[in-house]
């Protein structure tokens, strides 16, 4: 959906999650133009390597596989590519990596409903999609238009998750929603769809992505960190019935 919802760090804590929860888990930063997966994890400035069949090795951070085009290009270097390289770029990273054994790739996309979403669409079955958004009007606007777009090249929507949903008081811990209160909830009523659950906007974390170590593993005890865990659940039941309704009949 819209640029600036924070769907890098909801991507980077749910993957966190769904590992914490027993699952083996990769991630991969879509976001070509604006990578941030390696920067949340601290891993800037690491090098990819290659295996002895010349696959690329993700990095690991916190037992979580996580590649991004930021451990490939010098820091701060601007991508300018046209679609053709974006849809070479993301076939690379779907193909010619060893991912080894995984029961979900979390794929962080950028903003809009560009280049990068129609090749992920094209070049293997994605399970299903995630709306990031805030309540606040603006964003429901963008993120109604990525869940057509998950519509349009038949990919299952598995739900929304409103982000920023409340500022938490770091000295009182009073709520207040400073975007507005229920956009998400009312958004996965129009669309059909799960709503995934509430994550509320704390200083924690944002430092915690900034540290290179996301709130999932900075403080797993905290409220942030319980909200993305009950994410994480709904997510992985919303997928469990998916592929229920794909199997076969007898």
């Amino acid at each position: 959906g819209k640029g600036g919802v924070g769907k890098s760090t909801v991507a980077a804590n749910l993957a966190l999650a769904l590992l914490q929860e027993g699952a083996r888990v990769g991630l991969l930063d879509a976001d070509l133009y604006g990578p941030s997966q390696a920067k949340m994890f601290g891993l800037e400035g690491e090098r990819l390597k290659v295996d002895q069949n010349r696959k690329i090795l993700p990095l690991e951070a916190f037992g979580l596989k996580v590649l991004s085009i930021a451990n490939i290009v010098p820091p701060g270097q601007a991508m300018i590519w046209r679609g053709p390289i974006l849809h070479g770029t993301i076939k690379q990273f779907l193909e010619e990596v060893n991912w080894g054994e995984l029961d979900y790739l979390v794929v962080d996309l950028p903003p809009g409903t560009g280049d990068v979403q129609l090749s992920l669409a094209q070049l293997t079955k994605v399970s299903g999609g995630v709306i990031v958004t805030t309540p606040q009007e603006v964003a429901l606007i963008d993120a109604e238009r990525a869940a057509d777009m998950f519509k349009k090249v038949q990919v299952p929507l598995l739900g929304v998750l409103e982000n920023m949903s409340h500022f938490l008081c770091p000295h009182c811990g009073k709520p207040t929603p400073i975007f507005g209160e229920g956009g998400g909830r009312r958004l996965a009523e129009k669309l059909k769809t799960r709503f995934l659950g509430e994550i509320p906007l704390t200083l924690p974390l944002r430092e915690s992505g900034d540290r290179g170590r996301p709130i999932l593993v900075e403080n797993p005890e905290g409220p942030e960190a319980e909200a993305f865990r009950r994410a994480a659940r709904e997510l992985a039941a919303a997928l469990s019935v998916q592929a229920f309704i794909a199997l076969p009949m007898a």
